[in-house]
């Protein structure tokens, strides 16, 4: 499969955002014509991604991937994840940048996929979503990540699809007139998505043609009210409902029991926990 050009330069920019000018260290220690052959190693139990972020790493620098597990697959202590061999410093050089794409890709697919399985064992049509609340720079990857564990991405970039916020809101006066403005300008491949501060703006969006109501900071109590608010309005099934803002591993499945469509958690790439990788030289040949 051929590789993508934004992921490449994007693993590139990485890549020498840590090298610089040279590997100092290797540069001092390690001969020019030196070889080596070594292995990936999980420390943790989780779900495996950022394995193509790190081949590429590794490969920009020369240096070979012998072996791989897939992203998307359970690891444990010890597993290897990945072989590489080639020239010493390459693989010394590509380590870290290699290390960090598998340790935060994997911390967030394991962590969507906890998610997404607490979710689902109540409500097993629930989707669990991605935000904006991503590092800059790495929002691809972090998106990516969601998705290898089960999520969805929601929005990459504005430009997606309308999300009409508080903010726009109380720009342009109500929901109502902000949907009426975004539904004449948009176009029908974009869905329109009002964020509402209560049940009566939830039905006010659902009436103003929205197509999808994000119920934000709702406790799951209010989530609830408001969906029996689009029920008794006819509107329920003309809409998609999603929850957001403080929910975490702690308390999605109350929020999946209210019978919402989709659950948005910024826990997943702003407070998901790495998971830990080591790299260890099993072979070195010195010419």
């Amino acid at each position: 499969m051929a590789r993508s050009p934004y992921v490449e330069q994007k693993v590139r920019e990485v890549l020498m955002e840590d090298l610089g000018f040279t590997d100092l260290t290797s540069e001092i220690l390690v001969p020019e014509g030196a070889r080596a052959e070594a292995e990936i190693v999980a420390k943790e139990e989780g779900i495996l991604a950022g394995v193509e972020e790190a081949r590429i790493a590794f490969e920009l620098l020369g240096a070979e991937v012998v072996e791989a597990l897939k992203d998307g697959s359970k690891v444990r202590p010890g597993d290897v994840v990945m072989r590489v061999r080639g020239p010493a410093r390459a693989l010394l050089a590509a380590e870290r940048t290699a290390l960090n794409f598998l340790m935060r890709m994997s911390g967030i697919a394991t962590a969507t996929a906890d998610m997404v399985e607490k979710a689902r064992s109540v409500n097993p049509k629930v989707r669990i979503a991605a935000t904006r609340k991503t590092v800059p720079g790495l929002r691809f990857f972090d998106k990516k990540a969601v998705e290898i564990g089960g999520g969805d991405m929601h929005r990459l970039r504005l430009e997606d699809c309308v999300l009409i916020k508080d903010n726009h809101i109380a720009i342009v006066g109500s929901v109502s007139e902000a949907v009426r403005k975004a539904k004449e300008k948009v176009s029908f491949t974009k869905k329109v998505e009002v964020e509402v501060s209560s049940p009566e703006e939830a039905v006010e969006a659902a009436k103003s043609g929205a197509d999808i109501v994000m119920l934000d900071n709702f406790t799951v109590e209010e989530v609830s009210r408001a969906l029996r608010r689009l029920e008794e309005e006819g509107l329920r099934t003309s809409v998609l409902v999603e929850a957001s803002g403080r929910i975490g591993p702690e308390n999605v499945a109350d929020y999946a029991r209210t019978g919402v469509d989709v659950i948005s958690s910024g826990y997943l790439t702003h407070s998901a926990k790495a998971l830990d990788f080591s790299m260890k030289i099993i072979k070195a040949e010195v010419r």
